[in-house]
């Protein structure tokens, strides 16, 4: 049973690999690569390349999933030296599938599409960055890269914890636009391609942390409704929540700036409270936020954004950091 179940994961991990390479790789090669979008990375920089190429043989060539394996040799061995061999399986895997299905869809399906011009590359831009950051958030997030700048990225996110992924990338990928512009002497083609770095940073990270948000939220309440809310969120949402003592310090203080002999700050009064700490994904809230309404329409609720959780039902406290 242990077994059948590694052997199903290890095929869910290069199932989802083999989807995010088929979406990258469309993605860079029919809308970016076409359009002469160099987004950053070593696919920017092979993009850059090929172009070169072609201005010096005369001709437009289809060489840059091939220059993306040939530039990645030197980034895997960086990539042993810092992140160890775990790493290198999955991640020479989408490298290579990648740049073929680049190579091929540069020579099949591009050469039966229409040209669309420069009126579309606004479209492009969109499409391209938007398959670039899927393709690459579902590589990065079953533990593999494509190769590149992505091991670079690995690297100093090691070194730099507190900064996100995607905000790594785009450093790194900004600094290749700056090339592209030198090369391809386009400003405007300089600005579609930050157009198509901000979609594909902000898809890339919503589909490598996407799973692992929700809404943290406070429900500050009487202890007996507390009780019937907690009921509510454990057997109808099948989700947990922590119960904290808690005091109502502005209205048992006004009431002690009007009756003095009365309040007792440390005593058991009517101002008692209870809070209901409850992370839930964000498809859940409306019932939990019905749940309140139903059981004290009265309750004080603070609802917030979690950016990652930790624990039963999100991410392992030992599976590595994104």
């Amino acid at each position: 049973m242990k077994n059948r179940k590694k052997v199903f994961e290890y095929l869910k991990k290069y199932v989802v690999i083999t989807l995010g390479c088929v979406i990258f790789s469309l993605g860079a090669s029919l809308f970016l690569d076409a359009n002469d979008i160099a987004p950053g990375g070593v696919t920017g920089i092979a993009i850059i390349i090929n172009h070169l190429i072609g201005l010096a043989a005369g001709k437009e060539l289809q060489l840059t999933g091939i220059l993306v394996i040939a530039i990645n040799v030197p980034m895997f061995v960086l990539g042993i030296i810092f992140l160890g061999k775990q790493f290198i399986l999955p991640s020479v895997y989408a490298t290579v599938l990648s740049s073929l299905l680049m190579f091929l869809w540069s020579n099949t399906v591009l050469q039966f599409m229409p040209d669309m011009g420069s009126d579309t590359l606004l479209l492009s831009a969109l499409i391209g960055g938007a398959m670039f950051g899927v393709g690459l958030g579902l590589i990065f997030r079953m533990g593999a890269t494509t190769g590149g700048t992505d091991i670079l990225v690995k690297i100093l996110r090691k070194k730099f914890r507190y900064i996100r992924t995607g905000t790594i990338s785009m450093a790194i990928d900004m600094l290749i636009v700056v090339g592209s512009v030198a090369v391809f002497q386009n400003v405007v083609l300089a600005c579609y391609t930050v157009l198509t770095i901000i979609v594909y940073v902000v898809l890339f990270d919503w589909f490598l942390y996407g799973g692992n948000t929700a809404k943290l939220v406070y429900v500050i309440t009487t202890a007996e409704h507390a009780e019937a809310m907690c009921k509510k969120i454990l057997n109808e949402l099948d989700a947990g929540a922590t119960l904290l003592d808690a005091n109502g310090a502005y209205a048992q203080l006004r009431k002690k700036e009007n009756a003095p002999d009365e309040a007792d700050l440390t005593s058991a009064n009517p101002y008692d409270r209870k809070i209901i700490m409850c992370a839930i994904k964000g498809f859940l809230y409306p019932k939990l936020h019905d749940a309140v309404k139903q059981t004290d329409p009265n309750a004080f609720m603070i609802v917030s954004s979690a950016r990652e959780i930790y624990g039963e039902g999100y991410k392992n406290h030992n599976d590595d950091e994104l």
